[in-house]
């Protein structure tokens, strides 16, 4: 068994660990990229990034981690782009790179789906995105 795999199975709420699964299967698809655990983010694909102010560092490409209240998916560019499709998802709430989803079943997994695909192209074209 994966880190993965017992990192899912570990989550009590049996809803929320089978979202997981069917997360992890539809971003590795969106993605391109394999998964990796760190801590308690899974995340698809590596990107190197540098600030202005020299401030710099490596994140994921897209990522998603089950929280206590709702599962977040971490999509990197944001949402500006995205807000025909967002307004077609379903309940969800967003932070700055974050989307917040109770269940999967609140939303459109195809929209989420394309969301992710179009967050990846994008900073596939910004960034010199790597498998983790």
């Amino acid at each position: 068994m994966t880190k993965i795999e017992t990192f899912i199975n570990a989550i009590t709420n049996e809803t929320k660990q089978s979202d997981c699964r069917v997360l992890l299967d539809t971003l590795a698809q969106a993605s391109g990229y394999s998964a990796t655990l760190h801590g308690s983010i899974i995340g698809f694909g590596r990107y190197h990034y540098k600030y202005d102010s020299g401030r710099e560092g490596d994140s994921f490409v897209i990522a998603f981690s089950p929280r206590k209240q709702n599962v977040v998916v971490y999509i990197m560019p944001g949402f500006s782009n995205y807000q025909p499709l967002l307004e077609k998802l379903g309940k969800h709430k967003l932070g700055k790179s974050c989307l917040y989803i109770n269940k999967l079943s609140d939303i459109d997994l195809n929209i989420l789906a394309e969301i992710a695909r179009l967050s990846v192209k994008e900073m596939q074209s910004k960034y010199a995105c790597v498998a983790s």
